[in-house]
């Protein structure tokens, strides 16, 4: 494994690795205005959601790597505390990537990239029309995490009012992740778009207690055909199946043709089991396929 000292690396090589490594980074489209009333639009990617109640965002206008200078959108917040940020779909992706041009100071980037100006309801600065949720936002704070080339400034952004498109909405007038056709930025040139193929749940162990991975048996947790991904599914039931529920499975038709196969052959049993179990996992029958591990 390459092992990397940060202290030893120039910015330059620091903003290679990690923003490859941490990736997919969400996109933020910020709308911000001067105290002269000069518009401007820019993109970032050191963005999330950080808090609920209350609602806060975050966004960080670094600083240049190459030169240390600041950008336009952290001096326009700090004359105007307010923002709003527009979430980036695919249909505006290449528009998203024009904004971030190193225009001059008081050039609108919304015409330029050719997006529609909206006016906000409770903020000045306007949304941008094409965005899919626009979030008007009051600016709570602003944090300059240090002086140097690539240092960040996070702008705590409280959220006042949510826009959001009825065409990505599902029947329970909630966002349908398969609509929304987000994107999100990687490193360098790269970028990821989230479609429904590319889509899946996890189930979150929120309202259950799971046994936990350790509480398998070593052959399983030390399985050469189960992934990581398996073993979690199997960690997160609730509780071990009972031993006439294990000895149960032994009548299933497959399980039967592996165990008729297998006879005085406890290498390939094991193998062929594992194999069966895994189907079933990714079949979603993970409850079945934990008795058949443990027969």
């Amino acid at each position: 494994m390459l092992t990397l000292n940060c202290s030893d690396l120039s910015p330059m090589q620091l903003q290679n690795y990690l923003q490859y490594a941490i990736a997919p980074r969400p996109i933020c489209l910020a709308s911000t205005i001067d105290a002269k009333g000069n518009v401007n639009l820019s993109p970032f990617s050191f963005f999330n959601l950080f808090s609920t109640n209350p609602p806060i965002c975050i966004f960080s206008p670094a600083r240049r790597v190459r030169d240390n200078t600041t950008k336009h959108t952290l001096e326009n917040v700090q004359e105007v505390r307010e923002c709003v940020v527009n979430i980036v779909n695919y249909a505006m992706v290449q528009q998203t990537s024009l904004s971030s041009t190193e225009y001059d100071k008081g050039v609108n980037e919304f015409e330029k990239a050719g997006f529609t100006m909206e006016a906000s309801h409770l903020v000045k600065p306007p949304r941008v029309a094409e965005a899919p949720v626009q979030l008007e936002c009051i600016v709570n704070q602003i944090i300059p995490l240090g002086d140097q080339h690539g240092a960040g400034n996070l702008i705590l952004a409280e959220i006042k009012l949510i826009h959001i498109k009825e065409e990505i909405l599902d029947a329970d007038g909630k966002i349908d992740q398969a609509k929304i056709d987000l994107v999100a930025r990687l490193g360098g040139n790269w970028y990821s778009r989230v479609i429904p193929e590319s889509l899946f749940t996890v189930p979150k162990p929120l309202t259950t207690l799971g046994i936990g991975v350790s509480a398998l048996p070593l052959s399983v947790r030390h399985s050469k055909v189960l992934t990581g991904n398996d073993l979690g599914l199997l960690g997160n039931v609730e509780q071990l199946p009972s031993e006439e529920e294990i000895a149960g499975m032994q009548w299933n038709a497959n399980v039967k043709d592996i165990l008729d196969a297998t006879i005085g052959d406890e290498t390939n049993r094991e193998r062929e089991l594992h194999q069966f179990a895994k189907q079933l996992i990714e079949y979603g029958k993970v409850t079945d396929a934990l008795k058949i591990l443990l027969l």
